[in-house]
């Protein structure tokens, strides 16, 4: 039996059903409008999230939600700035071949469309209408399993828009060796922050050696614990209410 919403002291608005070229056809966009706000006018920090089904309440999630806008209700006890996140549907079936850059077997591969869309034609007229902040540090974007993999491609792929990932357990096994090589080769982006963990449970596709995998390239690369705060949970599964229990410290770390 799926709870109904949980009250949060925000508002969560449609942003509106979307083509994307080369995607999909009307994917729903919508955004968490924090209560708090600064007393001078500051523009807001944006978190992008896929997966957007899963992002706030229950309804419509697949196995319950991350309740994201109460973390950052939570977060905003705290910091008077918070973020505003703004949640992208998935196109359930499609889901896999929407979030992956990389092609798997006859999967994936339309990743690189869908993180252009979000780049250059969701998030301009954003900073417009929603008043977010145009500072790469500002922005970041996020999501689990594949969303986790296809939110670290965006940073470094856009990383003028995105200064920031957040994945957690990140499916970065999909597309093999594809991943690894790209953020081995592709230029440090000059502001990044990376959010990266798994479940100590997590057995499939060798999520856990492939996560650490993903850390020790980043640390090989320079980032040390301003820029990479990784967490491996002992208890965590690959599930939803693992994400939303971890998502606290994800705010805390690429936040401030």
């Amino acid at each position: 039996m799926r709870r109904p919403p949980a009250a949060a002291t925000g508002e969560i608005i449609e942003l509106g059903r979307f083509d994307i070229p080369h995607v999909a056809l009307q994917r729903r966009v919508r955004a968490y409008l924090p209560a708090r706000r600064p007393k001078r006018a500051t523009p807001r920090p944006a978190l992008f999230l896929f997966d957007g089904q899963n992002i706030f309440d229950d309804a419509g999630s697949f196995a319950g939600a991350w309740n994201a806008h109460l973390a950052v209700d939570r977060y905003a006890a705290r910091r008077a700035n918070p973020p505003v996140v703004i949640a992208i549907d998935h196109g359930h079936r499609t889901r896999i071949d929407e979030l992956t850059p990389f092609r798997h077997g006859h999967r994936g591969g339309h990743g690189e469309a869908l993180v252009h869309w979000v780049a250059t034609a969701l998030t301009p007229p954003l900073r417009t209408a929603l008043d977010l902040s145009r500072e790469p540090a500002e922005t970041i974007i996020g999501g689990s399993s594949l969303g986790g993999l296809a939110a670290l491609y965006a940073h470094y792929r856009h990383p003028e828009v995105f200064g920031g990932a957040l994945c957690m357990s990140p499916s970065f096994w999909f597309g093999r060796e594809a991943m690894f090589d790209f953020i081995a080769h592709h230029p440090m982006p000059w502001t990044s922050k990376v959010y990266l963990d798994v479940g100590a449970r997590e057995s499939r596709e060798n999520m856990v050696a492939t996560t650490m995998l993903m850390k020790r390239l980043l640390e090989a690369r320079g980032y040390t614990g301003a820029r990479l705060k990784f967490k491996l949970e002992a208890r965590g599964r690959h599930h939803e209410t693992a994400w939303r229990r971890r998502m606290p410290a994800a705010l805390r770390f690429l936040f401030g």
